[in-house]
């Protein structure tokens, strides 16, 4: 039992405005900018679609904790993919520290890159090196912040699954694109009943039936329930709609300028980024880290306990040798 607690004690929430929209943060470690400078790294993990913290607790505390409690692992939310629950209070945006972007669409792919930026700008100290991990869409996004801010201090960026080319025309892309793009309003009628017009009790059933076939902790439904509303889900589905028409061609140049700090990790039976995708870049970048799954890990790893916690030793391994240079 005080193991228990004492786990639950490492973990801080917090909604903070970014951008605009209301911006969740999961942190394990050092979590006010005041307690970051003892630490010299931070970790961030930039989700893929749906873009809720929550479904990356395991990771995150599995990463905290095999880096022995000495660097944050902080996790952070896409923009409109979650909302503060009532009585919550949300940290409200400083205008000095808020930098111009260049979309007024922060719900989109390009709004998401600069939602995280911003957020950077304003909650990271700058000194403190940075560890990015991306998961699926959140690997485009990494790769992009990189690209438009050179000045981060990134140590190393993992690329977990990455969904960074032809996402439409990969097995699983061939499937969401008609819905994502064409259909999407239509499906927007039945959402709305499911999400707004039946009760909560019937929501709180939904939600607990999605996490038992996800098989994950039932601790994460109350986070899960922040993000079942009309709002959320759809902006989740407009997201997925600018991938398909957004991520097309591989962004060689970026790659190439920070190659020696990118490690790729591709699946091998991914419907999303086929072994072909990692026989192509591999052979574009045949000095690079680029690695393909021999474990048997899914796309999305973060559903498995198991597997969460054999990606965050693979990373706390991989790292090693960056971390003794701090």
């Amino acid at each position: 039992m005080d193991g228990e607690m004492e786990e639950n004690d490492l973990l801080h929430e917090e909604f903070l405005a970014c951008r605009g929209a209301v911006t969740q943060v999961l942190k394990y470690g050092p979590f006010s900018p005041a307690s970051l400078s003892n630490p010299k790294m931070l970790v961030l993990i930039v989700p893929g679609n749906l873009g809720v913290p929550a479904f990356y607790l395991s990771f995150a505390k599995a990463l905290y904790l095999t880096l022995e409690k000495h660097y944050p692992v902080w996790v952070i939310s896409h923009a409109g993919h979650v909302k503060a629950p009532c009585g919550v209070e949300v940290t409200e945006e400083s205008p000095e520290d808020s930098c111009p972007g260049t979309t007024d669409d922060v719900l989109g792919l390009k709004g998401q890159v600069e939602h995280k930026l911003t957020f950077l700008r304003q909650y990271v100290p700058s000194p403190l090196k940075l560890v990015l991990v991306g998961h699926s869409i959140g690997t485009y996004i990494l790769l992009e912040m990189m690209k438009r801010a050179p000045e981060l201090p990134v140590l190393r960026a993992f690329l977990l699954f990455p969904t960074i080319e032809r996402m439409a025309k990969s097995p699983n892309g061939k499937v969401a694109t008609p819905l994502l793009c064409w259909l999407r309003y239509a499906l927007y009628v039945p959402l709305y009943i499911v999400l707004n017009l039946l009760p909560v009790r019937f929501k709180v059933m939904l939600a607990s039936l999605i996490l038992q076939k996800l098989k994950m902790e039932n601790e994460i439904l109350v986070h899960l329930m922040n993000s079942l509303n009309m709002s959320c889900v759809a902006n989740a589905m407009y997201l997925g709609s600018q991938e398909m028409r957004t991520v097309l061609e591989r962004d060689n140049s970026t790659i190439r300028k920070y190659l020696k700090k990118l490690t790729f990790y591709y699946g091998s039976s991914d419907l999303w980024c086929p072994v072909q995708y990692y026989e192509d870049i591999k052979k574009d970048f045949p000095s690079g880290d680029i690695r393909l799954c021999k474990k048997g890990i899914h796309h999305a790893f973060v559903t498995s306990l198991e597997s969460s916690q054999e990606m965050a030793a693979m990373i706390t391994d991989w790292l090693k040798e960056d971390l003794s240079k701090i």
